[in-house]
């Protein structure tokens, strides 16, 4: 399905404001209510809303300490990645992993109470995954800027 520019308006307000009600959505994309409704259950069932969620405040859970790491695997045969990919993500305090094309397999986003708790998580867990040949890590001074928003053209 082809995306129109009332279903771009749709999905951009919505990734930024995603408690808004149908009655107001359909106020600020100037559709009707219903019209708005069956836009957003399409939008939704198509795939491409995957999800609502809450984003939470690191800081005030306790895990203000963003932590990026870079591993390089020992190979890249099928059965070394899928036991990384497996093992990695029964890490809890792992946000992202993604496969990397340059100088490191991976990059994963960890997040920490400070860093005596990411030496544990790297000790409890990062050196226990499968296929690990190095490990690189960098702490995050300050964020400068963060969103979850896509770019909607």
């Amino acid at each position: 399905m082809a995306l129109d520019q009332v279903d771009r308006r749709i999905l951009a307000v919505l990734q930024k404001q995603g408690r808004i009600s149908n009655s107001d959505l359909s106020e600020t994309v100037n559709l009707s209510a219903s019209a708005c409704h069956r836009r957003v259950q399409r939008l939704e069932s198509d795939g491409y809303i995957r999800n609502y969620v809450a984003l939470l405040d690191a800081r005030k859970l306790g895990v203000p300490t963003t932590v990026f790491v870079e591993i390089t695997l020992q190979t890249q045969a099928d059965e070394v990645l899928d036991a990384f990919e497996k093992a990695v993500a029964r890490i809890p305090d792992v946000l992202e992993c993604h496969l990397m094309a340059g100088t490191a397999d991976y990059i994963l986003k960890v997040v920490a109470e400070n860093t005596d708790d990411f030496a544990r998580i790297h000790r409890q867990h990062l050196t226990r995954l499968p296929g690990v040949a190095q490990m690189q890590s960098s702490f995050a001074l300050r964020t400068v800027f963060k969103t979850t928003a896509l770019p909607i053209s």
